[in-house]
């Protein structure tokens, strides 16, 4: 029986749901990135590091709903503080304490945020962010780079349809860790740029870090041409207390966050100099203005401040070992079995390649319906692209058999011919 044969039989349920949503749904869902073929499994509740489908099939998450839930599904400390603000109240037309202790915790954590101001998204969080840059500076050129994600906005998304083309005007994509690429991508526009945004580790770029220098070159770049360096942190924050820019020891402008901080809920937030973000100030006249019915929603901020309250060094002490321990277990794998295949760690992060490493990344990642399908077959949840993250409630047990999964599904997919690649 086919990996796709087996999946279907398993999933009924599932597949009734996915066509019943397609009529309401365009694609069965509101969110890309949730479909594979030949559709997905429809999640029922979660505790723990476990997930339950429709059909009473569970999985070990390792996924996370893309990297926010870094303490598992339904938290006991999570669920008590989302209870407790529930009660008093779950949204209003103005600020909360709950909200200025989230600040004052952020704030603690990246001294590079001196001041920041919270959305419901990550898409919004690198859009204002960006906007800042440009009201700041009085420029209009932002540059990115390649295999980056930053959101769905039109800034950040030119050549997609539906964006204008003259937004394609104001970006300019640099290639990945390549001071010199940078140096010719922007000459002669210097005194155009606004910022460079990067994510210090790509997130469905491949788990990527640049060489050891490249973000230092970057800070000196932006401070020597007038422009503010941008760093997506909205997947990153994880990897430290303070984020990747407290991991690689550079201090951005400005930061976006997202993910972790909102502990399973709709939050982000950007911040950084206050100079700059002092353009926000409603005080001030001609204040950028930046509303948002649900910014700062007093039941994410709690479940947001409670989960990082969980995470103390010795919490993310314990994930960088987890992480450790699952790359060198993976890379075992791939070595015992002989598949052309990698494994690039950082922190909790991880992603499973095809091919020469991370640096190929643009060729061929080793993910895909088939090793999305096996390993749900497996009993364990990746995105499709062969990306996961660690959560601080995972054993060493979960991680070795995660690994092992990886390895007999990888071995499966060769010898059936079943493609790991989309």
């Amino acid at each position: 029986m086919s990996l796709i044969d087996e999946y279907l039989a398993r999933t009924p349920r599932s597949r009734e749901l996915f066509e019943r949503a397609t009529v309401s749904l365009p694609g069965g869902s509101t969110r890309t990135t949730v479909y594979t073929a030949p559709y997905p499994p429809y999640i029922d509740s979660g505790a723990g590091l476990r997930i339950r489908d429709v059909d009473g099939n569970v999985y070990r998450d390792f996924l996370g709903n893309y990297t926010s839930l870094i303490l598992g599904h339904a938290h006991p400390a999570v669920v008590a503080a989302v209870e407790a603000q529930v009660r008093r109240g779950s949204a209003f037309a103005a600020p909360t304490e709950t909200e200025v202790e989230l600040a004052e915790e952020i704030r603690r954590r990246v001294p590079s945020i001196e001041r920041l101001r919270f959305t419901s998204s990550g898409t919004e969080a690198t859009m204002f962010a960006i906007r800042a840059a440009r009201a700041f500076t009085g420029r209009s050129l932002v540059a990115k780079f390649d295999h980056s994600y930053h959101g769905t906005h039109d800034g950040v998304m030119t050549g997609t349809a539906g964006v204008p083309e003259v937004m394609s005007g104001l970006v300019v994509e640099l290639p990945w860790g390549d001071a010199d690429g940078v140096e010719a991508a922007l000459r002669g526009r210097e005194a155009d740029l606004a910022a460079i945004i990067i994510e210090p580790v790509q997130g469905a770029g491949g788990v990527r870090t640049p060489e050891p220098g490249f973000l230092p070159f970057l800070r000196s770049f932006t401070e020597r041409h007038g422009a503010l360096l941008i760093f997506d942190e909205i997947i990153s924050f994880r990897v430290a207390p303070g984020g990747a820019q407290e991991r690689f020891g550079v201090r951005p402008d400005l930061t976006s966050l997202g993910k972790i901080i909102g502990g399973g809920y709709p939050l982000a937030a950007f911040g950084g100099r206050a100079d700059v973000m002092t353009i926000f100030d409603a005080r001030r006249p001609g204040a950028v203005s930046h509303g948002g019915t649900f910014n700062g929603s007093p039941v994410a901020a709690a479940a947001g401040l409670a989960t990082l309250r969980e995470l103390t060094p010795d919490a993310y002490a314990r994930l960088d070992a987890l992480g450790e321990r699952l790359g060198a277990a993976i890379a075992a794998e791939i070595e015992r079995e002989g598949v052309d295949v990698r494994v690039s760690v950082v922190g909790s992060l991880f992603q499973v390649f095809r091919g020469a490493g991370v640096t190929a990344f643009a060729t061929g990642v080793a993910g895909g319906p088939t090793l999305f399908l096996g390993l749900l077959l497996e009993g364990f949840y990746l995105a499709p692209r062969g990306m996961g993250a660690i959560p601080a409630i995972a054993t060493e047990a979960d991680v070795d058999e995660l690994a092992a999964a990886i390895g007999r599904t990888l071995v499966t997919l060769e010898r059936t011919r079943e493609p790991a690649t989309a």
